[in-house]
């Protein structure tokens, strides 16, 4: 069992089977929420969406192929909105609906579509993987096709908005990139921008490369010739959709440097469990929004009958079970990108002692109450130029713009597997992003397989811009047996945290895979309890999904031996490490290393450094500089400052000090601000008090300008393998993206006091859970025209 959770914590991790609202009451959604039957043009045979109560779609067609078409269909049904501005914002056609302040964001997300050969692209997940997309679109475009005949279905953001949403092509779901994790080209600027300063050296210290290594400038770079905004075009392109008056365009730091994006994931063998059975575990942490970014289904048909989650605007299921094998993911973080720096010269760029003429492709941009606008889009033989100087280029030179590298597409392929076998040979043809996968079956295995393109770089590591003068090419991608696997392993138990997990004596000098990787504490508080749970349980895996211990702190309060001679420093010398929601050691903790210590040491670091970098200082650095006596004076120092702090902002007894006070997860549709009315109050969620920080299993990173929780875990799923109707879930706020739906936040609340529902499975589970039924039919073919009719 797990030890280190707080009592108050405990009391609030139960299984809730029943406490959720049943499908019962008032809807201003009438046909939308409660049995229905539709025709619809394009499927084969009569087909049903059974909602349970949760508001889970468990999709039964007759057709393996139909099965695709209700996913889309249903898809829209409860996302429209949210998978039609997906497909805007990455195809470059926000203009089109929302006017010319989204011009420049068009622009920039057509430089980073996939503009390759489709027969290479559909090849490379499937032999069947054209049809299913084609399907999924077709059954999206069936249900935009019945909101004409029922307008109340359209959800009210398109009214709000005034717009129609758009038809769907197979292709649109491909050849959108920028929706991916990707990485590591914000970094690869830092360290130029710090070369130029002569201070290369500080990249290792501010954020530690693993494993150990030493980068150095390429021969041919000028780190002082890549501009401030090199990276604008690239950041815009990756940008969500604002809709503030006028638009903020919200430009993303770097991942690897805020590093509350994460994601944990586990499996125990059937020797180490109080089952008898394999139990896997998987929680991604992503930033919140409304509606949630994953989206529960059950897909059931001829040769499939898989369970779990995806993003609604792709078929398929990325993580979850079938019938045989359950699977989950985490970021494995492969190095993807590099930035290429090219002399220009009258007639385009210098490669290899010759001067290659730029491509360029002309694109139109419609444009919301104004004229067509003309741009052009600028491309090198390595991929879209990002920006330009007088006398350089830059291109960003990107893995995930190669044929089969759609993010998360691949799951089509291996959500269908029986056998480890065919897992990881599903596994071997993905693309994006990189993932570590974990595995386990109805015969007992478990396994760990981590997959993603992989590129040959023979002459540099990939850790700072490069010239691209034809010197640093990719030489291909590596076969994935180059990367670590496991099967069966002895200990009993696999799992991982986007933390680095390479073998001792992996050859990383041959196989760079990458050096830049998530902080270690989540991975390390994971396998502290997994080796010691000698019988581990569903609800040992549920309440590890929900840990707040954190060993971050305990390593760093240990550090500080004089804590208690300071204000303050009793109450985090006699604390248990848990950010529970109602510590007050937690708050005062977290007020004080992300707002006083932190900076404190960051100071000590930069010294005189005019830059600084992109994030907060490596916990890694933190602990290195806080076995020097300076660094443990100035956090010594700092106490005073944070104690006054969190007076100010908790009052002055300590005593009534909470940390959900603070630290509260408020999710917000984005246009809350904008309706009004019933409407209005619909789309408000209430906001909860939350624990934890981005150093916890229960992920709940803040930044340091609000402790409002940004990222975590949304999803979650916890799976008795075999027992399949034991599977636990979490979807926060809830399952449909339509405020006026009962399952628009339903979910909520449980999710917030650390609950979880069954993911049901079996057909008698379903019935047994069911809240409404939608069947569809096909629509009768149209009737012939008329002989000698033209």
């Amino acid at each position: 069992m797990l030890r280190t959770v707080s009592n108050s914590l405990l009391k609030l991790i139960l299984v809730c089977t029943a406490c959720l609202p049943a499908a019962s009451g008032a809807d201003s959604r009438p046909t939308l929420d409660r049995d229905a039957h539709y025709p619809v043009a394009g499927l084969k045979k009569p087909a049903q969406i059974i909602v349970d109560r949760w508001g889970v779609p468990h999709i039964y067609a007759d057709d393996h192929y139909d099965v695709f078409f209700v996913q889309g269909f249903n898809a829209a049904r409860d996302r429209l909105w949210q998978i039609d501005l997906w497909r805007k914002r990455g195809l470059g056609e926000l203009s089109a609906s929302f006017g010319p302040a989204y011009r420049q964001q068009d622009q920039a997300a057509r430089l980073f579509l996939y503009r390759g050969d489709m027969y290479s692209e559909w090849l490379a997940y499937g032999n069947d993987a054209k049809r299913i997309a084609e399907a999924f679109a077709a059954g999206i475009n069936a249900f935009i096709d019945l909101t004409a005949a029922h307008p109340h279905l359209l959800p009210p953001e398109f009214e709000l908005l005034g717009y129609t949403p758009a038809r769907w092509q197979a292709e649109d779901i491909v050849r959108i990139r920028s929706n991916g994790l990707w990485r590591n080209v914000n970094n690869e600027v830092w360290r130029a921008k710090l070369a130029c300063l002569d201070r290369l050296e500080l990249a290792g210290r501010w954020k530690k490369l693993e494993p150990a290594w030493q980068t150095r400038v390429p021969d041919g770079l000028s780190p002082c010739d890549i501009p401030e905004d090199v990276l604008r075009l690239y950041h815009l392109a990756k940008a969500p959709v604002s809709f503030a008056q006028p638009p903020v365009l919200a430009l993303q730091d770097n991942p690897l440097l805020a590093p509350g994006l994460g994601s944990n994931n586990w499996v125990v063998a059937p020797e180490r469990t109080s089952t008898g059975r394999p139990i896997l575990a998987d929680d991604p942490h992503r930033t919140h929004a409304v509606p949630s970014l994953r989206y529960i289904a059950h897909l059931v048909g001829p040769g499939i009958n898989v369970i779990g989650a995806g993003e609604p605007a792709l078929p398929g299921i990325s993580i979850g079970h079938n019938e045989r094998i359950a699977f989950g993911l985490t970021i494995f973080p492969i190095d993807q990108e590099d930035l290429y720096v090219y002399e220009k010269s009258r007639k385009g760029y210098r490669y290899q002692g010759r001067v290659e003429p730029f491509t360029e492709v002309t694109e139109t941009i419609a444009v919301k109450g104004q004229p067509e606008t003309t741009v052009a889009l600028k491309f090198t033989r390595h991929g879209p130029v990002v920006a330009e100087t007088r006398k350089h280029a830059f291109v960003v030179r990107a893995a995930w713009l190669e044929p089969g590298m759609s993010p998360y597409f691949g799951s089509i392929e291996y959500m269908r597997a029986q056998n480890f076998r065919s897992f990881a040979a599903a596994l071997n043809r993905w693309g994006a992003p990189p993932e570590n996968q974990v595995y386990a079956d109805v015969d007992g295995h478990i396994g760990y397989k981590p997959a993603g393109r992989f590129p040959v770089r023979r002459n540099w590591d990939g850790l700072l811009p490069v010239p691209g003068d034809g010197r640093y090419e990719w030489q291909g991608f590596f076969d994935m047996d180059v990367l670590p696997e496991e099967y069966n392993p002895p200990r009993g138990f696999t799992g991982t945290a986007n933390s680095m997990n390479l073998p001792d004596d992996y050859p990383i000098d041959r196989y760079r895979i990458g050096f830049e990787w998530s902080h270690p504490w989540r991975y390390r508080q994971l396998w502290r309890q997994l080796e010691a749970d000698g019988t581990h349980s569903l609800q040992d895996s549920l309440a590890l999904q929900r840990d707040y211990h954190s060993v971050f702190a305990e390593e760093v309060l240990a550090r500080l031996p004089e804590l208690s001679l300071y204000n303050g420093g009793k109450l985090l010398a006699d604390w248990d490490h848990v950010l529970a929601p109602d510590s007050a050691a937690a708050a005062f903790w977290n007020v004080w290393y992300s707002r006083h210590l932190t900076p404190a040491l960051e100071n000590l670091l930069l010294a005189d450094t005019p830059i600084r970098p992109y994030g907060s200082l490596d916990s890694l650095t933190v602990l290195d500089m806080l076995d020097r006596d300076t660094a443990r004076q100035a956090a010594y120092a700092s106490l005073e400052a944070a104690w006054q702090n969190t007076r100010n902002l908790l009052g002055d007894d300590p005593d009534l000090w909470q940390w959900g006070d603070l630290h509260q997860i408020r999710f917000t549709h984005p246009l809350l601000g904008r309706a009004q009315g019933e409407l209005q109050t619909q789309m408000r969620l209430p906001a909860y008090p939350r624990g934890g920080s981005t150093h916890t299993t229960n992920n709940t990173s803040y930044s340091s300008d609000s402790f409002d929780v940004r990222s975590g875990a949304s999803f979650r799923m916890v799976v008795d393998v075999g027992n399949w109707d034991e599977a636990y879930a979490t979807n926060a706020p809830g399952q449909s993206g339509d405020p006026r739906s009962r399952f628009y936040s339903n979910l909520l609340e449980n999710w917030a006091t650390d609950n979880s529902f069954k993911l049901v499975y079996s057909r008698a589970a379903v019935e047994a859970a069911k809240a409404f039924t939608i069947s569809l039919t096909p629509a009768p073919a149209p009737a012939p025209a008329p002989a000698g009719a033209k």
